[in-house]
């Protein structure tokens, strides 16, 4: 079999593997290489111009997570698991982020601000038109997009996540100390091993079929 066919089948077998863990084994911790793995992912991703307008929070400290876990509703992936990650998104995108993010790729890539004018005007004429609602709301997005790519590197190498929303995203900022830093919790992921007691891994996957979902025209 051609190497790039048997690459493309295993990622489909992994993404059939995955599933929203619903209980994870306490008793087993992933390595901090793995976890790195994870992490750079998480910074590899794709985002609007690279921007990255999140950061994320991972979250090992048992007594931060029961205080998580409480603003949950008791869900018992946030302390169960190996570790919590919290993607929270920038509130707003100002011109010193901007120039922040400009300076770095002109250090990474030897250039001069002036050779990134163009860039420069491009995302100013655009996100940073927006008001501070939309730029949270499209900040979000981005983060979103990293955490798909945690869920797709975690199950390449069989280590089992579950995205959440059921939380309050307020109690979440406050006990992690967020809106001072301009950041507000949009989505979580427990990251762990799943336990043999839950009974959600055996359940065969439900999606919509492609001729559904898909439309080619």
């Amino acid at each position: 079999m051609n190497l790039e066919i048997k690459e493309k089948n295993t990622y489909i077998e992994d993404l059939n593997w995955r599933y929203a863990t619903k209980k994870f084994d306490s008793e087993r911790e992933i390595s901090q290489e793995d976890l790195n793995s994870l992490l750079e992912s998480i910074q590899l991703s794709a985002s609007s111009y690279g921007l990255q307008p999140y950061q994320v929070i991972v979250v090992k400290d048992q007594e931060t997570r029961e205080k998580l876990k409480a603003a949950a509703w008791n869900q018992t992936q946030i302390t169960d698991a190996s570790y919590l990650l919290v993607f929270a998104n920038l509130k707003s995108v100002n011109k010193a982020y901007l120039d922040s993010y400009l300076d770095n790729i002109a250090d990474t890539r030897d250039l001069s601000r002036e050779n990134l004018k163009g860039m420069e005007d491009m995302i100013t004429n655009t996100t940073l038109q927006l008001s501070p609602e939309q730029q949270e709301i499209w900040a979000a997005k981005q983060a979103y997009i990293a955490l798909g790519n945690l869920l797709s590197a975690a199950a390449s190498i069989k280590i089992d996540t579950c995205p959440m929303e059921g939380f309050d995203a307020q109690k979440f900022d406050e006990i992690l100390g967020l809106e001072e830093k301009n950041l507000t919790t949009a989505v979580i992921a427990p990251v762990g091993y799943r336990s043999e007691e839950d009974h959600y891994q055996h359940l065969t996957k439900v999606r919509k079929s492609k001729s559904e979902l898909i439309e080619i025209i």
